[in-house]
C-alpha cells in the first residue's frame, strides 16, 4: 500500500466538495495526512470529522446519516473549510475550534482556558453512581474538585436533584468558563462556584460525594504531548514526575471533607498502576465504564486515613 503524502492544505475551497458526506471524507483524509491526534472528546479521524463538519454547521452531532447527502451553501463550505484549516494546520483541537463539546448529551462551552471535558465520571453520573448510591435523591451535597469547565458539576446537578453542588478550581480563568456553563444550563441557584487550591475554597464544609478529574499527567508524558494537547492549560494536566502530586494532597485532606458514609470518586485516566503503586494501603475500587475499566476509582470516607 502506498503511504499517504504529507498534508498540503489547499489555499482555496475545493469546489468539487458539495455534500456533508464529501466534506466529511475530505476532513478524514486531511486529519490522517496531518497526523492529527485524538482523545479530546473524539477517538479517531472519522468521529472527529463528524464533530467538525456538523458542529461547524450547527447541526445535531448525531444527524450525520440523515444529513450526509445534503449540499452545502457557499457560506457553509467556507465555514467548514476555515474550521478544518485551524484543525489540521494549527493542530487546534476540534472542541476549541468550534467553542463547544458535548458530553452525555449536554453541550458545554470551552476554550483554551479549560481542559476539554472527557472524564469517564460523566458516564457514571448518568446513572447517578447507581451501583453505590441507592437513592440519588438522598444525596444532599456534592463537591466537584478541579471543576474546569464545570461540566461534572452540571452533570452532578442532573444526577442528584436535591443536592447542593459546589464547583471548585484554582484557576480564575477556568471558573469564568464554568460560571458561563452553569448559567447556560440554568443552575445558577444550585451550583456554587468557588476558587481555591483543592479544598481551600470550601472551608470546613463536608460533602456526601466528592468527584474530581484532577491533573494527572506525568512529567515524561508532558514532555511528549502531541501539539493538540499543548493547547490545553498546563495547570489542568501536569502533576509531577509520577502524575500523583495533586492526588496526594487530595487524599490527605479528603476525609475531613466527607460526611460519614460519603464517597470520593476520582478520574485518573490511564494511571491505575501508578496510583496503586503509590498508595498500596488504600482499597481502591475501580469503576468500569464503556470507555475504560480502570480509569476511575472510588473510596469510601471510612477507607481514608
Amino acid at each position: 500500500m502506498t503511504a499517504l503524502q504529507p498534508l498540503t492544505f489547499p489555499n482555496a475551497i475545493p469546489q468539487e466538495l458539495a455534500t456533508i458526506g464529501d466534506w466529511w471524507r475530505f476532513c478524514v483524509s486531511s486529519l490522517v495526512r496531518a497526523d492529527a491526534r485524538f482523545g479530546q472528546g473524539t477517538f479517531d479521524a472519522g468521529e472527529d470529522a463528524v464533530f467538525l463538519v456538523l458542529g461547524a454547521l450547527n447541526l445535531p452531532l448525531d444527524s450525520f446519516e440523515q444529513m450526509k447527502n445534503f449540499a452545502l451553501t457557499g457560506f457553509e463550505r467556507k465555514h467548514v473549510f476555515n474550521a478544518l484549516r485551524r484543525r489540521v494546520v494549527e493542530h487546534v483541537p476540534t472542541a476549541y475550534v468550534l467553542g463547544f463539546v458535548e458530553q452525555m448529551g449536554l453541550r458545554f462551552s470551552v476554550d483554551e482556558r479549560v481542559l476539554i471535558p472527557r472524564s469517564f465520571i460523566g458516564e457514571l453520573l448518568e446513572t447517578s453512581l447507581a451501583d453505590w448510591i441507592e437513592d440519588a435523591e438522598a444525596i444532599d451535597s456534592v463537591l466537584d474538585l478541579c471543576t474546569g469547565s464545570g461540566c461534572l458539576a452540571i452533570l452532578a446537578a442532573h444526577a442528584f436533584p436535591n443536592a447542593d453542588i459546589t464547583a471548585s478550581d484554582i484557576s480564575a480563568d477556568a471558573l469564568d468558563v464554568a460560571r458561563g456553563n452553569v448559567s447556560l444550563h440554568g443552575f445558577d441557584d444550585d451550583i456554587e462556584v468557588v476558587q481555591g487550591d483543592l479544598f481551600a475554597g470550601v472551608g470546613k464544609q463536608k460533602f456526601d460525594l466528592i468527584i474530581s478529574n484532577p491533573p494527572y499527567v506525568t512529567a515524561e508524558s508532558m514532555a511528549a504531548l502531541p501539539d493538540e494537547f499543548r493547547h490545553e492549560p498546563t495547570l489542568a494536566l501536569a502533576a509531577g514526575d509520577d502524575g500523583n502530586d495533586v492526588l496526594r494532597r487530595m487524599l490527605k485532606d479528603a476525609k475531613s471533607h466527607l460526611n460519614p458514609g460519603g464517597y470520593l470518586v476520582v478520574d485518573m485516566g490511564h494511571n491505575r498502576d501508578i496510583v496503586e503503586a503509590a498508595f498500596p494501603a488504600l482499597p481502591f475500587v475501580w469503576l468500569a465504564t464503556e470507555a475504560s475499566d480502570g480509569g476511575v476509582f472510588l473510596l469510601r470516607a471510612e477507607d481514608l486515613a
